[in-house]
């Protein structure tokens, strides 16, 4: 969770606090509208260091989706 809130940080120019909320908002939404066995992952994903390269990939191609910074 800690690389996703710094990536989040760092990609969008918010506080470190805020950084977390947002990520933890995107958790929570990806949970609820996800099917049961892929949502069940989402916690091992974001808190394995060894797939933090991953979901670093997958927030910038998430963030160009929806116009974020590229």
């Amino acid at each position: 969770m800690d690389e996703l809130v710094k990536s989040v940080a760092e990609q969008t120019g918010l506080p470190e606090a805020q950084a977390k909320k947002a990520a933890e908002a995107v958790i929570a939404f990806l949970k609820e509208k996800l099917p049961a066995p892929l949502a069940s992952q989402i916690d091992t994903v974001v808190n394995n260091p060894n797939v933090a390269d991953t979901a670093e990939d997958l927030l910038k191609k998430g963030m160009n989706l929806f116009g974020g910074k590229k």
